[in-house]
């Protein structure tokens, strides 16, 4: 699965996150994708250079970044979408369609659990904590 999965940061899943949201500040972003802001940054910036994503000052406060994409940017979350769609199919094609809404459903409960049990963690490495939880 790590080898078909794209990465938390990856620019393919950036423009899928900005895709699904629209106009994202830039924290908004990184918590998110769960990654740190650094890492973000130069990501964006690549993105930014080839003319997928623009940056631009936070209206209501010049201090927030706001992050959209460029009209080739949507094209290529556009793509990023399709080939995220046929990986997973690919993926999942071993189960049926009643075992994958079990799938679904025990992962959703799973990740509604750990939203609570380790919200505190969650906070202390999005704040610059130890990289090493579970």
């Amino acid at each position: 699965m790590r080898y078909l999965y794209e990465g938390r940061g990856s620019q393919a899943r950036i423009l899928i996150v900005l895709a699904e949201n629209g106009s994202i500040t830039q924290k908004e972003l990184t918590e998110r994708l769960g990654i740190q802001p650094g890492s973000a940054s130069e990501v964006l910036m690549k993105l930014e250079n080839n003319g997928l994503i623009a940056r631009t000052a936070s209206k209501s406060d010049r201090r927030t970044t706001e992050v959209s994409l460029t009209e080739e940017g949507m094209r290529k979350a556009e793509e990023a979408a399709k080939t995220r769609a046929l990986r997973h199919e690919e993926m999942f094609s071993c189960l049926s369609p009643d075992e994958k809404d079990i799938l679904v459903r025990l992962l959703e409960k799973i990740n509604q659990d750990w939203e609570v049990r380790y919200r505190d963690r969650q906070k202390h490495h999005n704040h610059g904590g130890h990289r090493n939880h579970p």
